[in-house]
Order: C-alpha cells, then sequence, then structure tokens
C-alpha cells in the first residue's frame, strides 16, 4: 500500500473547517491501496478516506460481515469516529451497494453521490458467472486464485492490463470467510425499491464492456434514482480509475469538485 492509501485508510478526525470530506467504499475482493491515484488527484482539495471493509485488505483479519446493510452501518459507524456529518461519497462494484444502503439510511448526510461500476441488484443477472459458481469455484480454488481469475474479468486486456496486478494482489489478502459471506450478501440484497429514497445528486458510472455488472442494472439506476445522471466510459470495463484513469478523474472531478459542499 502507499503511504497516501495508507493514511487515508487510517481513523483519524475530519477537519470540517479545512476540506469536504470524500469516502472511497471499495468493493468484492478490493481494498483501500486500490484508491492510491485518486488519492494523489485529490487530497489537495479534499480530505479523503478510504477504509478497508472488514475482511479485504488491511483488515484481512477482522472479523467477515455477513449483509450489505452491516457492510453499510461499519463504514458510517467509521464516518462518525472521524467526526464528520456531511460527505460526499462513492462506492464501487459490492461497495456501491453498500453506498445505497448508506444513502438511503443517511440521506441528509450524503451531499453528492457516485456510484460506479454497480447496480441495484446484489445477484448480478448476467455476469461473467452467476455467484453461485464463484462461490463453488472460492471453496474449490482458494482464494489467491479466485483473487486473480476474477480481478482479470475487470479488465478489458484482462492479466495483461496494467493494473491487474495491483487488484489481484489486493484482492488475494482477503480472508476466505470474508470473501465466501460477501457472495452471500451481496446474492440476498435487492436495493430496487430503495431507490427512489435516494435523493442525493447521484453520478451512475460505467464501463461500456463491463463484465460483473451489465446495461441493465445500470439502466435500472438511470431510471430510478430521482437525481442521477450516466457517464458510460467506452473501451473500459470494470476497473474504469485504472484502465482509463485520466478519463475517470476527469468525470469525477466534473461531478463533485463543481458541487462540492462547503467545508462545516
Amino acid at each position: 500500500m502507499t503511504a497516501s492509501a495508507r493514511i487515508a485508510a487510517e481513523p483519524g478526525r475530519h477537519d470540517h473547517a479545512r476540506k469536504p470530506l470524500l469516502v472511497l467504499v471499495h468493493g468484492y475482493l478490493g481494498g483501500a491501496a486500490q484508491w492510491s491515484g485518486e488519492i494523489a488527484a485529490l487530497s489537495d482539495r479534499f480530505d479523503l478516506f478510504a477504509p478497508a471493509l472488514p475482511g479485504f485488505g488491511d483488515a484481512a483479519g477482522a472479523p467477515p460481515l455477513t449483509s450489505i446493510a452491516d457492510f453499510a452501518a461499519h463504514v458510517l459507524d467509521q464516518i462518525d469516529a472521524r467526526g464528520a456529518e456531511r460527505f460526499i461519497l462513492l462506492g464501487h462494484s459490492m461497495g456501491g451497494m453498500i453506498a445505497q444502503d448508506m444513502a438511503r439510511r443517511a440521506p441528509e448526510r450524503v451531499e453528492r453521490l457516485v456510484l460506479y461500476g454497480t447496480g441495484p441488484l446484489g445477484a448480478m443477472p448476467d455476469r461473467f458467472e452467476p455467484l453461485a459458481v464463484s462461490l463453488e469455484r472460492l471453496r474449490r480454488e482458494g482464494v489467491a486464485r479466485t483473487a486473480g481469475r476474477i480481478a482479470a474479468t475487470w479488465f478489458v486486456d484482462g492479466d495483461s492490463a496494467p493494473g491487474f496486478a495491483l487488484v489481484r494482489d489486493i484482492a488475494a489478502r482477503a480472508s476466505t470467510d470474508a470473501a465466501m459471506a460477501a457472495l452471500l450478501a451481496m446474492a440476498e440484497w435487492d436495493g430496487r425499491a430503495n431507490l427512489g429514497r435516494i435523493t442525493a445528486p447521484t453520478l451512475i458510472l460505467w464501463g461500456e464492456k463491463d463484465r460483473s455488472y451489465r446495461w441493465p442494472q445500470v439502466e435500472t439506476l438511470w431510471t430510478g434514482l430521482p437525481n442521477g445522471s450516466l457517464a458510460v466510459v467506452p473501451g473500459a470495463s470494470h476497473a474504469v480509475h485504472l484502465e482509463k484513469p485520466a478519463i475517470f478523474r476527469a468525470l469525477l472531478d466534473d461531478f463533485i469538485g463543481a458541487g462540492a459542499l462547503a467545508p462545516g
């Protein structure tokens, strides 16, 4: 993990008078280190917090959580511990499900919301493989092999993509129990009925070749959210921030930079 990612992931008090807080929630088999580029690019204007979810990345030794609601409550508790009332929220993949649940629970606290490479249904119809298959292969092959196999699907160029080794190595750190529990948590989660309750201005950011979340999922977010806008990145898959970093950061900066909450 880079120094900047490590600092952002550590607990600390939010300085209300200095910078708005931007919370980056990683997805399945992710970790705080995947956001090092965003932390470096945005830390001059935002207080960035990239927590490691229990059982993953730097928190691999923590007991796993078993529902998307539990993950959402956990991240909100961590934000509370930093002393922040309002924040900008970005969730990637499973982290986007968590972010949706956070925005539903605390709509007055989420100033802006970015739902990146995600959808409103945890079962992920038309995913590159059903979640039940991923669970069975995880049991049979273990976390390390699963990390490499799944991480390759996040890039148009598969395991030859420049960002592949980073996400593979982060993914391989997950505990087996957490990796299994998270698959089951996603399979049981359905946020479609709550989309109308998410009132924050929302950017839906999606790579057109994403093999985890297909267009019908993204379209449901776009049409179901009261205040949603859509950005589709051509020639990118599930890890847009690593495949097309300049485009990703330009879209992010345009959305959160222009409408960043006033410190306080």
